[in-house]
């Protein structure tokens, strides 16, 4: 892969780091500080509710803050843009699409329909 390109991922994989972080950091100070008391029942269910849909929301995006860091990590060994599982090298669409992922896309079709056939 060409500097560039390697540049062109470790500054968007840094930036959606930056992001994903601030809006983790956001929730938990959101959730400290928020001391709501609801006399009503229903409203109360309600902001339970609101708040389980983001502690989901963020959840995933725990996840995917671990697979930008492993990204920029493999950025960093050289590793970037190689397929995991035949050593091929990743095509730049799919790194655009889908810049954390770590098959290129005829192995991860391949483990997929594998997965679906299991039942997975």
């Amino acid at each position: 892969m060409k500097k560039k390109d390697l540049d062109y991922f470790r500054d968007y994989l840094n930036d959606l780091l930056q992001e994903l972080l601030g809006q983790a950091e956001e929730t938990v100070t959101e959730m400290a500080t928020s001391k709501e008391n609801f006399p009503d029942p229903t409203d109360r269910a309600s902001l339970e509710a609101d708040r389980n849909f983001m502690l989901r929301i963020r959840d995933r995006e725990s996840k995917l803050i671990k697979k930008v860091k492993n990204a920029l990590e493999r950025i960093d060994n050289g590793t970037f843009g190689i397929c995991e599982t035949c050593g091929e090298d990743i095509s730049i669409e799919r790194l655009k699409a889908r810049p954390v992922t770590t098959q290129c896309i005829d192995c991860k079709m391949k483990q997929e329909a594998m997965e679906k056939a299991l039942g997975i």
